[in-house]
């Protein structure tokens, strides 16, 4: 898809994805209980379920009957699908909460917003840029509520980490370095067929992706090691970390990437890659270079200790001095200048609750902290390593064009390719 088609398309969103007629939301008090549709059952999905409980589950959706009636033994009075988009028929839903393999995020969540449904959608957002920048436009077209699934984002470490960013602890940040210790990919395509297994529905799980014959090394636990499927750990985990500079620092969109690692493979992501993004200077705020690494690299400056002590983290180099954070902790550096120090008064508040912050807003018409005018681009943030990586060239990235400005290659990993019969 060009760049002319893609926009074309965002004026028809969702003409592919969206069934039924728009859905009027009902106006729920904070007194009542959102009805919920659950589009996935298991593994995170059992873990988002579970935190949005205490509204009323009023339908369940899963490609695999035997997931599917585990979880309808714990919420009996929930109507059961394996299509979401029969689940998006049943008219007394208010919102939708989507937990699927990527490759399935961007029909259903463009489908659910079109509905009139507020969403909880997990991370990353989307596999593809465009399709982000789709889910994104769509939201904010229709005011629905969203959140993606950056859980972390909740706690309070993150927080305090963010104020002493903000409060100038550090000084100026020119320079982040950000590392996690998953690794996907590095597999090569599976050559037996062995039959489906009894309950799923395979042809419904593959989605808008393009066709190939069943494998345990695609479903349930194994799809992020397939670009048609997901983005390897830059897509897993890029959301969760670089949100934390992204939220310190105010960063929007890179203005180029650039990734090295192994050899390309056209079937799946590289164990190991680091990304170079370069971002522009925000007002007041100097420009930043954010460096990424998964699979076992780190900064190559970290001290011994330091490198077993964050096995992934978060590296803020400033003016001042430098301010290091995983999920849970966070250390400014080095220890003998900030001996004594005191911390500001915290001044963002703690949160509710990632996914109660997303009920609340649903009842009261209010945001979160994680919508997808926040998320979206900061998914498009993280694929656009990916997209470096593939396409073998700094992309110097136009944002509001949606275009890689000196490497036509790109524009293949940008931009959704669907197989018939799917479109957003």
């Amino acid at each position: 898809m060009n760049r002319r088609a893609f926009l074309k398309s965002s004026l028809i969103l969702a003409s592919g994805a969206a069934v039924g007629c728009h859905t009027v939301p009902r106006r729920v008090s904070v007194n009542e209980k959102l009805n919920i549709g659950m589009i996935g059952t298991a593994n995170q999905a059992a873990y988002d379920l579970s935190n949005v409980s205490s509204e009323n589950i009023v339908a369940l959706c899963d490609v695999d009957d035997k997931l599917l009636d585990a979880a309808l033994v714990k919420h009996p009075g929930a109507k059961r699908y394996n299509d979401f988009r029969r689940l998006l028929e049943q008219k007394d839903i208010d919102a939708v909460v989507i937990a699927i393999p990527d490759h399935s995020h961007a029909v259903a969540a463009v489908a659910a917003l079109e509905s009139g449904r507020d969403v909880y959608c997990e991370k990353p957002l989307a596999r593809t840029i465009s399709e982000a920048r789709i889910i994104a436009e769509t939201a904010r077209r229709n005011k629905r509520i969203t959140q993606i699934g950056t859980q972390i984002h909740a706690g309070n470490n993150y927080r305090r980490v963010v104020e002493l960013v903000k409060s100038d602890a550090i000084g100026q940040v020119r320079e982040v370095h950000v590392w996690v210790a998953a690794t996907y990919g590095g597999k090569k395509l599976p050559t037996d067929k062995p039959p489906i297994p009894p309950g799923l529905n395979y042809d419904l799980w593959i989605g808008p992706a393009h066709y190939r014959p069943y494998s345990p090394e695609y479903v349930p636990f194994k799809w992020r090691n397939w670009w048609e499927f997901g983005g390897g750990a830059l897509a897993d985990f890029g959301c969760h970390y670089m949100d934390l500079p992204h939220w310190a620092l105010d960063l929007r969109a890179p203005v180029s990437a650039e990734a090295e690692g192994p050899e390309v493979d056209p079937e799946c992501p590289p164990p190991w890659m680091i990304v170079h993004y370069e971002y522009p200077a925000r007002d007041a705020a100097p420009p930043v270079k954010l460096t990424w690494y998964h699979g076992g690299k780190k900064p190559p400056f970290l001290t011994k200790d330091q490198a077993a002590k964050w096995g992934s983290g978060v590296l803020f180099i400033g003016s001042k001095g430098s301010l290091i954070s995983d999920y849970s902790k966070h250390q400014l550096l080095p220890e003998a200048k900030f001996a004594g120090f005191v911390a500001p008064a915290p001044f963002i508040p703690n949160s509710i609750g990632h996914h109660k912050e997303w009920i609340q807003a649903c009842k009261t018409r209010g945001t979160t902290t994680c919508n997808f005018d926040y998320s979206g681009p900061l998914t498009e943030a993280a694929l656009l390593g990916n997209v470096a990586f593939r396409a073998g060239c700094k992309v110097n990235w136009d944002t509001r064009k949606m275009k890689a400005l000196n490497c036509p290659a790109a524009d293949e990993y940008i931009h959704h390719h669907y197989r018939k019969g799917w479109s957003i």
